[in-house]
């Protein structure tokens, strides 16, 4: 199944701003202030928009909260529907069409919400799409035994299996690496 491009990058998006909880991906908060959030808004594309103040950086961290939840209820599509549901209504998400050099895109909030409301939106219409697909396997959690961070399995066979955090699965396949080399040495 191929998403959509606007879909698959409110889903990385989604993941990544559920990765920079603190003992996530990096063990502190990736959001510790308003430049970082900034930032985070520049590196994902979300404008045009207001600039963020302090406000908005407590509002990211609850909405944050409220969408790592999201990967806790992945095996069961009807509570992943609810949450996706309050999402939309705590969003106030209202989507509305746009022409972008003659391009097309369905915009989930006006240009001048708050980041938290914009992110939960663009997640949630994201999240709904999985659900209806029954797409909802590909939510999952890094397999690298030290890593807590989340993501979307968008590869076509369904076989990702470490987050692109930090090095999960190089780390994973170079201990599976030494560990096959020391049998066959022992061997």
């Amino acid at each position: 199944m191929t998403f959509a491009h606007d879909t698959a990058a409110a889903l990385g998006l989604a993941a990544d701003l559920v990765n920079t909880e603190p003992g996530r991906a990096a063990g502190s908060d990736g959001l510790p202030d308003v430049a970082a959030l900034e930032v985070f808004l520049d590196e994902h594309q979300v404008i045009p928009r207001p600039v963020s103040g302090p406000g908005d950086l407590d509002a990211v961290r609850d909405a944050r909260a409220r969408l790592a939840a999201v990967w806790e209820q992945a095996g069961d599509p009807a509570a992943l529907a609810g949450t996706v549901n309050g999402l939309l209504e705590q969003s106030d998400a209202r989507p509305w069409l746009t022409d972008h050099d003659g391009s097309w895109h369905l915009h989930v909030t006006r240009p001048d919400a708050p980041p938290a409301r914009r992110l939960s939106a663009l997640a949630a219409f994201a999240f709904g799409a999985m659900v209806r697909l029954g797409e909802t396997g590909r939510l999952r959690r890094c397999l690298a035994p030290d890593c807590a961070a989340v993501l979307v399995d968008l590869s076509r066979n369904r076989s990702r299996l470490y987050c692109d955090t930090g090095n999960c699965g190089n780390r994973q396949h170079a201990a599976a690496y030494r560990a096959r080399k020391a049998e066959r040495g022992a061997g």
